[in-house]
């Protein structure tokens, strides 16, 4: 298992586009893809997941990967992330 914290650049936080962008990288390994957030847990792979945790700008979230490529989607998640998600 690894894990990241990350916050949320993104002006107008996780919405629809950049949350299914998110999942779009997230589905691509075959490890499982969480994140934590104020106190709950999220499928990064599932958009309505990402949605519902209510993401606004400036909010940090844990990435947390466990399974055989979980290096890999961790960076790429985090790297994603970081990029702003297509916006």
């Amino acid at each position: 298992m690894v894990s990241q914290k990350v916050t949320i650049k993104n002006p107008t936080g996780l919405h629809l586009r950049p949350a299914g962008i998110l999942c779009k990288e997230a589905v691509k390994y075959n490890c499982l893809i969480t994140f934590n957030f104020k106190g709950g847990t999220a499928n990064a792979k599932s958009v309505l997941s990402v949605l519902g945790a209510c993401i606004k700008s400036g909010d940090t979230i844990e990435f947390v990967c466990e399974g055989e490529d979980e290096e890999q989607a961790l960076e790429a998640v985090v790297a994603a992330v970081a990029n702003g998600l297509g916006e």
